[in-house]
């Protein structure tokens, strides 16, 4: 990804999802980011079913999930027809 030099992009590797890993300077681990066109009306939504929150940077939240994995709530940030084309409304 130009200028994220630390994502590497696992295209295709599961359809329907775009894939990044992270290099990050910690213990191993993974978590989903969760792009979104509303992160307000996401972030409620997640929390409503029990995540809470753990931090915020700029617009992105970072949310434990009640199983203790981490996630992240992020504004759009792939191009609009991919996220257009893969996006999903969640109940």
């Amino acid at each position: 990804m130009v200028g994220e030099e630390q994502f590497t992009a696992l295209d295709g590797a599961i359809p329907g999802l775009i894939v990044d890993i992270q290099a990050v300077d910690d213990e191993p681990r993974y978590h989903v980011d969760i792009e979104t066109d509303d992160v307000s009306a996401e972030v409620a939504r997640l929390t409503a079913l029990g995540a809470k929150p753990v931090s915020r940077w700029l617009e992105c939240h970072t949310l434990r999930a009640p199983g203790g994995h981490l996630l992240c709530v992020v504004p759009v940030h792939s191009d609009p027809e991919t996220f257009h084309r893969l996006a999903r409304t969640w109940p």
